[in-house]
This record gives C-alpha cells, sequence and structure tokens, in this order.
C-alpha cells in the first residue's frame, strides 16, 4: 500500500496508524529498558538545559530501521538525525518527547510517530513507555485512547479552564514568556507545565486539559499529538498559522474557549514572546 497525494482511503490510513502504534510501542519498550544507562550519556544542544540522552538516539535509531522494513522507500525527518518533509508521505518522529522528565525519571514523556501527507498530519500514535498509554489518531477517522474514542472538555467559561503551557530553553525568551504567563494567571482557572508537548495535546484532546499553547516546537513535537487533538474536536493552530500569537506557536483548545483564550492570550503579550 502506498498513500497518495489524492485523499486517502480509510484502509490506507488505518495501516499507517497500526504501523506508528507497533514501531512506537517497540522503540517505548527500548527506552524503558536502557534508561538506567542512557542517562549517564548526555549531550546538549541549543542550550545546556536542551538535553539529547543515548536513549534519544537509539530510539530514532530503532524506528527508522523499522520503518525502512515495513515502508522502505518512504522519508523520515527525526528530531536527532534531521531530515525534511518532502511531497508525498513522510514519516516525522520525536523518538523521546519530554527528555528533560525522562532524564529525571518522571514518568511524563513519549514516542511521537506521525505520517504526513505534504506536510499534513493524516496519521499517528503517541505512545507513553511508562503507562502503556497509547493515543492515536488518523485524518477525518477521529481520535482515541487505548480504543476509546476521545473528545475535548464541554468548557465554555475561559475563568474556569486548565491551561497547558510550555517554555523555551533560552533565559531571554522564559522571562518574556513567564511575563506572559503571570498576565494569564488570572484569566483561567490554573495552568500546568507538564514537560512533553505532544502528550500536552493529547491531554486537550482528552478534556484533561482545556487548552495548551506553546512557542518554538518543532514538527516532531506536534504531528501527532496535534492531530490526536484536532480529531478530538480541538481548535488547533499550528506554527505560522496564528502570527497574532507569534509565527512560531502551537495552540489547541475546547472549542467553546478557543476564541476567548486567543484573545487573552494576545492581550497578555503572547505573540511578543
Amino acid at each position: 500500500m502506498r498513500v497518495t497525494q489524492e485523499e486517502p482511503l480509510a484502509h490506507e490510513v488505518e495501516e499507517l496508524v497500526q504501523i506508528a502504534v507497533a514501531v512506537g510501542r517497540e522503540a517505548g519498550d527500548l527506552v524503558q529498558r536502557i534508561r538506567h544507562t542512557a542517562v549517564t550519556d548526555v549531550d546538549t544542544k541549543s542550550t545546556e538545559t536542551d538535553v539529547v540522552t543515548a536513549a534519544d538516539r537509539a530510539s530514532e535509531q530503532h524506528v527508522r530501521t523499522r520503518l525502512a522494513e515495513l515502508r522502505p522507500g518512504e522519508p523520515v525527518l527525526g528530531e536527532e538525525e534531521g531530515g525534511e518533509v518532502v511531497e508525498g508521505l513522510t514519516w516525522v518522529v520525536d523518538p523521546i518527547d519530554g527528555t528533560v522528565n525522562y532524564l529525571y525519571g518522571l514518568p511524563w514523556y513519549a514516542v511521537s510517530i506521525a505520517a504526513q501527507l505534504d506536510g499534513v498530519s493524516v496519521a499517528g500514535a503517541v505512545v507513553e513507555p511508562v503507562s502503556g498509554r497509547v493515543w492515536t489518531a488518523a485524518k477525518g477517522r477521529g481520535a482515541f485512547l487505548d480504543g476509546k474514542p476521545l473528545r475535548t472538555s464541554a468548557v465554555t467559561d475561559l475563568n474556569l479552564s486548565l491551561l497547558g503551557y510550555g517554555f523555551a530553553y533560552r533565559p531571554e525568551r522564559r522571562q518574556r514568556q513567564a511575563d506572559a504567563l503571570a498576565a494569564m494567571a488570572r484569566r483561567v482557572r490554573d495552568i500546568r507545565r507538564a514537560g512533553a508537548a505532544s502528550l500536552d495535546l493529547c491531554a486537550v484532546a482528552a478534556g484533561w486539559l482545556d487548552a495548551y499553547a506553546e512557542h518554538n516546537l518543532g514538527r516532531w513535537d506536534w504531528a501527532a499529538g496535534a492531530l490526536v487533538a484536532a480529531e478530538a474536536g480541538a481548535v488547533v493552530k499550528l506554527p505560522g498559522e496564528c502570527p497574532e500569537l507569534g509565527e512560531d506557536v502551537t495552540f489547541a483548545a475546547a472549542p467553546g474557549i478557543a476564541d476567548d483564550l486567543r484573545a487573552a492570550l494576545v492581550e497578555s503579550g503572547f505573540g511578543k514572546v
């Protein structure tokens, strides 16, 4: 089976989801198994707080190897080894989303794998190694947690909403983000910072969060999770789609508060961070 540029058929995207789940589970088992040694082999990327472990590299290598076996010839874009989105189908991989959590032993991290057709996510899975939870979605066919359908929360009052958020690694931008958050604190019920974008997006899908917004995510951070959120009914804006909140923002919100939240974020200076 090869997905074409035309609207993919149901059986085609379901096969892509199944592959993402199977390979994601394998990679999740791997990163759990090697954690005790992997966290002793740590490098940094953009800043000293932006870490990459041996497990990130091993996980991505495993995913690339397995996708080459199962889907030969299809390109892969991964956080650690790079690549690019091309015309047609591209696999987008975050081998460990939430690496800092993984490093510290916090269980909120995941393996995220999505299939994108001409840069648009059509199938994806977010696998949690510790809990065993598996979040899945196929474009136009719904979102699921362990096979059970997902819907966003029914909240309509921004003051009663729970907002997920994420910080950049560079200190100067983190300060600007903190200032915007301080302004938002009186506009919502509360704010959560969990440290794994894919899982925050899935949390919006499940109604565990009412909304989520973060700047400077890589495509691998949102490719699967944003599809899960959108298929669960969330209003989703990807980088470049909501310039009033910043060109690099990823935004997902329950439909009942999406407009009010976007306006409040603008008023709080979110687009200037």
